[in-house]
């Protein structure tokens, strides 16, 4: 434990009320397809410590662990060295509730890519809100 650790920035956590049922979030947030889709190109398999990885395009690759599957209701995986992402699906009445969370960020603490995750995770923060959630309510609602 470095003397850091206490600096903690709080997980970016999105929930969304999407108006598909769960098993077509589930299918568009748990496949490659999917998820190149409404996120980014990657090589995602839904199994338990599968590894895959990520485009960020302009970030470069990253690596990624797939480290819980409950289907149709949970996934998470690492991304890259530092960050965890998970994926929450609830069956509200036929229409699904999608909780993003987005772990992992130390105020002392750069990425791979040399950049302060003070500010990747304002950029991330506004990015889900603003670009990928409402591409992935697009998909499943269309």
């Amino acid at each position: 434990m470095s003397h850091n650790d206490h600096a903690a920035l709080p997980d970016i956590r999105r929930t969304i009320l999407l108006n598909a049922p769960i098993q077509k979030v589930w299918d568009t947030v748990s496949t490659s397809e999917g998820i190149a889709a409404w996120f980014m190109p990657n090589d995602f398999q839904p199994v338990l410590g599968f590894e895959f990885s990520i485009n960020a395009e302009q970030y470069g690759t990253s690596y990624c662990k797939v480290t819980e599957l409950d289907p149709p209701y949970r996934l998470a995986f690492t991304w890259g060295k530092d960050w965890g992402i998970s994926f929450d699906l609830k069956d509200v009445g036929g229409k699904t509730e999608f909780t993003l969370t987005h772990a992992g960020w130390g105020a002392e603490q750069t990425t791979e890519f040399g950049e302060s995750h003070k500010v990747v995770r304002d950029r991330m923060d506004h990015g889900w809100e603003a670009f990928v959630l409402p591409r992935l309510a697009k998909l499943v609602e269309a």
